[in-house]
C-alpha cells in the first residue's frame, strides 16, 4: 500500500514537473558528433528513477526517416546512433532541430524532445568552377567592371561570412559589396589600361575565405584573355566568279584576280587570301592563291576527262585579333582540247619464255584505249624491235604479242620490248608500254673450261690440304643448268724408285672441290718420289640431262731443299766410321798434293744438289786445304815435321740451298817418311786430273755449242706450247728445262763431273 502511495506521488510530481516546464526536453549537440555521444540524460530529466526507465520501457517513436539519437535502455540517456550533418539535416536554415517524440509505458505517457544540431566549420567556400575565362577588349576603359560569380559555404553563422582576396595585379582590382547577410557581389575593376602586345592574357587568383574558426578557403582561377577591337569583316566586290580555263593550260597560268575591301583602319584593315576551309588539300594542290595580291593561278594540270568543273570557296581574312572574314566562291570551268595520248595495258603476261618455245608461242595479252574520241580516240599499234615477237589484233583494242623467231636464251637472256600506240588526232599523241621478257634456261650447253691444259707448280713438303690451284668451267646456262661440280676423272704417276711402289692414282695425291673447283694436296709431295702428275678433271652440271667438260691437269713438283749432303766413301782411303776418313802424307811433300778426296752427293736437284766443301778445322795456316766444289784435300805447303806425326782435319759439305744444309766429315792424315806413304794414291790422282782434264774440255765445248744452239733456237725448239702450256708462264720455262737437265746430269755423268755444269746450266737458262 505504501509502495503504491509513492508512484501515484511520484506521477503526480512528475507530471507537475512537466507542466511547469512546457512539456518539452530540449538538447543541443554538434554536428559530426561521433556515434555514442550522450546528447541528454532523458531518463533523469524525465524524473525516473535508476532502472525505471528500462522497466517502463523508455523508447523513441520511429518517425519516418531513422532518427540519428537513440535511447541507451540500460542508463535511459540519450545518444547519438548515426553521423549527424546538419547541412544535411536542415541546408542553410537555422537553427536545426529534430523533434522526437517519447514513449514511456505503465502508465502510457508520450514526451517531446527537441534536440538541436549546432553547426561547425566542416565546409570550405566553393567556387561554381575551378577557372574562369573572361576577354575583355584590348580598349576597355579603366574603372570598367566585370562581375564574378563568388563562392557558396554550406555552413551558417558565422562559418559561412565570406571575405575575398584576389592576387597581386597591376592592372585589375576586387571590388566586394555586402548584399545582406552572408551576400555579396564580387566584380573585378580595370585599374590600369590593357596592352595585349605587350601581355595578351592574365592569370589572377580570387580567395574566399570564411569566417570559421580555423577558417577555410577556396580559390577559382581567372584567365583574362585580352582581345583587340575588331569590328568590320572583309568584303568582296563579287559574292560569285565564273572563270573559263582550257584544259591544257600550263601549270602557272593566272586565271583570276580576287578583290576585298576592309572598313577598319591599320593591321585590322591588312587582308590575306586564302581557300576556306571547306576545300579538300587535293584541290589546294591543284590551284594557288597569292595570299597578298589575291591573284588565282593553276599549280598543276587540269584534265577535263577527270573533272569537268570546279567550286572553290575562298576567304579573305584581316589581321585583326580575333581575325574577321570574308567569302566568296569562284566556278571553274574546264574546256576539253585532244590532250589524251592511248593508253597500253598489259592484261596477261607469261613470263619467262623458254629457249626452246615453238615460233607463234603467245607471250602477252594487251589492252589499248583512248579517252578522248573520234579521230582523236583512234589508235594504232606496233612493237619495237619487230623480232622476235609481232602483235596480232584479236578484237577491237585488243591485241596478242607472239613469238615470231627462235630464241637463244645463251645470245640474249632478256628482251625489251615495247608497244607503241598513236591516235588519229593532229597532231597525233603517242604512247608506248615496255615489257621485260626473261627467256628461261634449257640445258644445251656443257661446261667448258678456260683452258684445255692446266700446268701447276706446287713445292715439295707442302703442307696437306694446301691449295695448289683453283680451276674453272663456265657453263652459259643458268641456275641447276649452269651450276658445275667437279671431280678428278682420272690419271696417275709412277712412283719413284725409293718408294718401292708401281703407279698411283692422281686420287691418292689431289683432290678437287666439287663446288669451288679449288684443287688441293691431299698430303706432302716428295719431289724424290714424284716430278710430275698428269690427270683429268672433269666438270659436270645439274642439268637434265646432265652435260660435262675435261680439262687436263700437269703438276710439276717443285724441289725444295729436304735433302742434307751424304759423304761416300772414297776409292782408297779407309773409314773407321761413318763420317771419319783416314790418309797418308809424306813429310816434305809439296805445296798442292793432294792427299784425299771427299765424295758427297745430295737426293735434291739444282742448286739444293750443287755442293762445297769448307776446312772448318783447323783454320788458319794449316798445312792442308780442300777444293771448294772438289772435294781433293792437298797440302797447302810444304810438311813439315814440326806438323806432327797426324793432322785432323774437320770438313763441312754444303749445299746451295735456301737454307742450305750440310754433313760434316772427319779426316785424319797421317804424317809418315816418304817411302811409306802409298803409291797408289798419286797414281790415282794423277788419273783423276788426266780424266778432269779431259771432260773440263768436252764441257766446253759442249757448252759452247749448245748455249749457240739454245741462244739462237729456244723457242723454236720448244715452241709457245712449252712456254705457255708446258709450264702455264711463259718465263717459268727455263728453270723447268734448267730442272730437267739437272735431273739428266745426275743420272748420266760421274759424281765428280756433274757439278761442272752447274754454273753452265744457270747462265744458259737464266
Amino acid at each position: 500500500m505504501v509502495v503504491c502511495v509513492r508512484a501515484v506521488v511520484r506521477v503526480l510530481v512528475l507530471q507537475a514537473a512537466w507542466a511547469l516546464g512546457g512539456g518539452q526536453v530540449r538538447y543541443s549537440v554538434p554536428e559530426e558528433a561521433k556515434g555514442g555521444t550522450v546528447v541528454g540524460r532523458l531518463a533523469q530529466d524525465l524524473g525516473l528513477e535508476a532502472g525505471e526507465a528500462e522497466a517502463r520501457r523508455l523508447r523513441l517513436v520511429a518517425q519516418g526517416r531513422r532518427a540519428s539519437v537513440e535511447v541507451s535502455g540500460a542508463s535511459g540517456a540519450l545518444v547519438v546512433s548515426s553521423r549527424l550533418d546538419r547541412e544535411e539535416l536542415c541546408g542553410k536554415s537555422a537553427p536545426c532541430a529534430l523533434r522526437l517524440e517519447v514513449l514511456l509505458e505503465r502508465p502510457l505517457r508520450v514526451f517531446h524532445v527537441e534536440v538541436e544540431v549546432t553547426d561547425i566549420n566542416d565546409n570550405a567556400p566553393l567556387f561554381p568552377a575551378a577557372l574562369v575565362n573572361l576577354s575583355l577588349p584590348e580598349n576597355s576603359p579603366p574603372g570598367s567592371r566585370f562581375p564574378l560569380e563568388g563562392a557558396s559555404d554550406a555552413d551558417i553563422g558565422a562559418n559561412a561570412q565570406l571575405s575575398y582576396t584576389l592576387s597581386p595585379s597591376e592592372h585589375f582590382a576586387l571590388d566586394v559589396k555586402s548584399k545582406g547577410e552572408n551576400k555579396h557581389s564580387v566584380a573585378l575593376v580595370l585599374v590600369k589600361s590593357l596592352d595585349r602586345e605587350s601581355m595578351p592574357e592574365h592569370r589572377l587568383v580570387l580567395t574566399a575565405i570564411d569566417g570559421g574558426r580555423p577558417s577555410l578557403t577556396g580559390t577559382v582561377e581567372l584567365l583574362v584573355s585580352v582581345l583587340d577591337a575588331n569590328d568590320n569583316a572583309p568584303q568582296f566586290n563579287q559574292s560569285n566568279y565564273k572563270v573559263r580555263l582550257p584544259e591544257s593550260a600550263p601549270p602557272g597560268t593566272v586565271f583570276l584576280h580576287l578583290k576585298a575591301t576592309d572598313k577598319d583602319e591599320g593591321i585590322n584593315q591588312e587582308l590575306s587570301y586564302g581557300f576556306s576551309e571547306a576545300v579538300p588539300d587535293k584541290l589546294k594542290d591543284l590551284f594557288i592563291i597569292d595570299r597578298v595580291s589575291g591573284e588565282m593561278r593553276t599549280a598543276g594540270q587540269l584534265d577535263f576527262e577527270d573533272v569537268q568543273s570546279y567550286d572553290l570557296e575562298v576567304e579573305a581574312r584581316d589581321k585583326g585579333v580575333p581575325p574577321l572574314s570574308g567569302h566568296c566562291s569562284v566556278e571553274l570551268e574546264v574546256l576539253d582540247v585532244n590532250d589524251n595520248a592511248p593508253e597500253v595495258w598489259v592484261t596477261s603476261l607469261s613470263v619467262p619464255v623458254p629457249e626452246d618455245a615453238s615460233v607463234g608461242t603467245v607471250v602477252a595479252l594487251l589492252s589499248v584505249s583512248d579517252r578522248d574520241s573520234g579521230a582523236n580516240g583512234r589508235v594504232r599499234c606496233a612493237v619495237w624491235p619487230p623480232a622476235p615477237f609481232g602483235l596480232v589484233a584479236t578484237f577491237a583494242g585488243s591485241y596478242s604479242l607472239v613469238l615470231r623467231e627462235a630464241l637463244d636464251r645463251e645470245r640474249v637472256s632478256e628482251y625489251e620490248v615495247e608497244v607503241r600506240a598513236e591516235d588519229g588526232g593532229a597532231p597525233p599523241l603517242r604512247a608506248s608500254r615496255g615489257l621485260r621478257v626473261p627467256v628461261s634456261d634449257v640445258n644445251d650447253n656443257a661446261p667448258a673450261f678456260a683452258q684445255a691444259v692446266y700446268t701447276v707448280l706446287a713445292r715439295e713438303n707442302n703442307a696437306a690440304g694446301a691449295e695448289l690451284a683453283r680451276l674453272w668451267a663456265r657453263d652459259p646456262d643458268e641456275a641447276g643448268n649452269g651450276r658445275v661440280s667437279y671431280s678428278v676423272a682420272e690419271g696417275g704417276a709412277g712412283a719413284g724408285a725409293g718408294s718401292g711402289s708401281g703407279w698411283r692414282p692422281a686420287s691418292s695425291y689431289v683432290s678437287v672441290d666439287a663446288e669451288s673447283g679449288r684443287l688441293w694436296a691431299l698430303r706432302p709431295l716428295d719431289y724424290e718420289e714424284l716430278q710430275v702428275l698428269q690427270f683429268e678433271v672433269r666438270a659436270v652440271d645439274a642439268g637434265e640431262p646432265p652435260l660435262c667438260g675435261n680439262a687436263t691437269v700437269q703438276l710439276f713438283v717443285v724441289d725444295e731443299n729436304d735433302n742434307a749432303p751424304a759423304l761416300l766413301p772414297p776409292a782408297s782411303a779407309s773409314a773407321s766410321a761413318p763420317g771419319s776418313l783416314w790418309a797418308w802424307a809424306a813429310w816434305g811433300a809439296p805445296a798442292g798434293q793432294v792427299v784425299a778426296k771427299i765424295r758427297a752427293v745430295d737426293a735434291d736437284s739444282g742448286y739444293n744438289a750443287w755442293l762445297r766443301y769448307e776446312l772448318w778445322e783447323p783454320r788458319g795456316k794449316g798445312p792442308f786445304r780442300v777444293g771448294l766444289y772438289s772435294g781433293e784435300v792437298s797440302t797447302a805447303r810444304a810438311l813439315e815435321e814440326a806438323d806432327g806425326p797426324r793432322q785432323r782435319l774437320l770438313i763441312v759439305v754444303r749445299d746451295h740451298g735456301e737454307p742450305s744444309r750440310s754433313a760434316t766429315a772427319t779426316l785424319s792424315v797421317s804424317l809418315v817418311e816418304g817411302a811409306e806413304a802409298a803409291p797408289s794414291n798419286y797414281s790415282e790422282i794423277t788419273l783423276y786430273l788426266i780424266i778432269a782434264l779431259c771432260a773440263i774440255s768436252f764441257v766446253f765445248l759442249f757448252t759452247i755449242i749448245g748455249l749457240t744452239v739454245i741462244k739462237c733456237y729456244r723457242y723454236s725448239l720448244y715452241g709457245d706450247s712449252c712456254c705457255t702450256g708446258f709450264c702455264g708462264v711463259r718465263e717459268r720455262c727455263p728453270a723447268e728445262l734448267y730442272k730437267q737437265a739437272n735431273n739428266n746430269i745426275d743420272a748420266r755423268l760421274p759424281q765428280g763431273l756433274k757439278y761442272l755444269f752447274y754454273p753452265v746450266l744457270h747462265f744458259m737458262f737464266s
